[in-house]
């Protein structure tokens, strides 16, 4: 769908009755809401893959322990990571948030907020250069005997404006305070940036979507007026041993989910596989390198076929319907989220073909008409979003435009609302007072909006 609300080409013939985007995965949409609303399989999975999809909710959920350990299946946690499992992170299959904060510094160590660390220019295949002590990402855990690498807290400042009718808004700039630093200073040059982890609804789907979209979007884009002007970041896939287009990760910086859950075992649980065999420790890290693993005779601490029911029970995880689709005050606000030029970048709809890995995916998905609200491309977001960080394509103030779908259901799933790659945001309306960059324009019209009209674009959003 483009600006002015009309269906994209690519699915113009395949919407049929759903022209409200209702069942925003096609067939594999459940009717859900509460605490386990995106914890579901595909509506239309076979019985036959449902016990996949068991195992690999097996071990996403349940914690690894250190080695060694009775529990050999689930033993070689660490030696440094940051959470003991998958849904540690990804509570409920959902999103992470921030730790809470009153006044001063947070005193509880983030969890669902990891700190992607760098040094200026690029690794091998062109992507972030790690840090020669502290690797690719602040780990603040350890296992026993190994010191965590560093702690990091959060303190917020407040930004103050005000709507066109005259309602005052205030917003929460997050900064961060990296001490405790276990191996040494950072030195000079270091790069971080903060990430949330995101709800992991509708992944499959998403990977589904043919690389040609993606690659016609841009294209859409260059060829209108205005400053939106999306970029696909091309990337390094460790499964495909190629360079793909990104579609996962705040930067697009990830192209596949094989490839995103592998490294998330061991950047995050430091759980070693077939794809990133070697412990995450770097020379400096001498108790690191010499803490025991879960590994036998050299094997991977995770084996091939456990991890590819991990990505089989992600990809399977189906997006929740729509809510409250034809009620007219979501209309209302479907029309000004076309008007401010919102659907340019969050394109509703699209048709899938098939994910790049068959074994690690299922047919279910293949043909489905899907109403993500993404364009799965880079854009400048402005000054207030910023990190500063290159990631492959992706440069210091561009970001991934966010799928929509599940938004309004964040709340029912985490108790929460925080929302943009670092949780800064209370909600939708705050997630796009923080916009700026390509999306400026988009914002300014939000501003002038009444009461009303900004109530209606919130209930749209949160429709999704």
């Amino acid at each position: 769908m483009q600006a002015h609300g009309q269906a994209a080409p690519a699915v113009a013939d395949a919407l049929g009755a759903d022209l409200l985007g209702e069942k925003t995965g096609g067939d594999t949409t459940v009717w859900a809401s509460g605490r386990n609303a995106f914890s579901f399989p595909a509506a239309n999975l076979p019985d036959a893959e449902r016990t996949r999809f068991v195992i690999g909710n097996s071990f996403f959920k349940r914690n690894w322990v250190e080695s060694p350990a009775s529990t050999t299946a689930r033993d070689g946690l660490g030696p440094n990571f940051l959470a003991r499992s998958c849904g540690a992170c990804h509570l409920f299959d959902g999103r992470g948030e921030p730790p809470p904060w009153q006044r001063g510094l947070s005193d509880q160590e983030p969890l669902a907020l990891l700190m992607r660390l760098s040094i200026p220019g690029t690794d091998d295949h062109g992507g972030p250069k790690p840090h020669a002590i502290y690797g690719d990402q602040i780990n603040t855990a350890a296992v026993q005997g190994v010191k965590p690498e560093a702690r990091v807290r959060l303190r917020w400042d407040a930004v103050q404006g005000r709507f066109a009718d005259g309602t005052p808004y205030t917003l929460q700039r997050p900064e961060y305070v990296i001490d405790r630093l276990a191996y040494g200073p950072l030195g000079k040059g270091a790069m971080f940036s903060p990430r949330i982890a995101p709800q992991v609804v509708g992944l499959g789907l998403l990977e589904a979507i043919p690389e040609s979209e993606i690659l016609a979007n841009a294209q859409a884009q260059a060829s209108l007026p205005g400053p939106i002007k999306g970029q696909p970041n091309k990337v390094w896939d460790v499964f495909a041993q190629r360079e793909m287009i990104g579609r996962f990760g705040w930067k697009a910086n990830v192209a596949t989910l094989a490839h995103q859950t592998a490294g998330a075992f061991h950047g995050d649980i430091g759980i070693t596989s077939t794809q990133f065999p070697a412990e995450n420790c770097t020379p400096t890290q001498k108790d690191c390198l010499q803490a025991p693993n879960g590994s036998d005779d050299g094997q991977p601490e995770i084996e091939d076929r456990v991890l590819e029911d991990v990505v089989f029970y992600q990809a399977a995880l189906a997006p929740p319907a729509r809510r409250n689709a034809g009620d007219a005050q979501v209309l209302r606000g479907q029309q000004l989220f076309a008007q401010a030029q919102c659907a340019v970048c969050h394109r509703p709809s699209y048709k899938t073909n098939k994910g790049p890995f068959p074994r690690l995916s299922s047919q279910s998905l293949n043909g489905q008409t899907i109403w993500p609200y993404t364009d799965l491309m880079l854009h400048d977001m402005g000054d207030a979003l910023a990190d500063g960080r290159f990631d492959f394509l992706a440069n210091g103030r561009q970001w991934k435009t966010p799928a929509l779908w599940g938004v309004g259901l964040i709340k029912d799933v985490n108790g929460h609302t925080r929302l943009l790659h670092d949780g800064r945001a209370e909600g939708v309306m705050e997630a796009i007072l923080w916009h700026g960059g390509e999306a400026e324009q988009s914002k300014q019209q939000v501003l002038r909006l009444s009461r009303d009209e900004r109530e209606a674009l919130v209930k749209f959003v949160e429709s999704l």
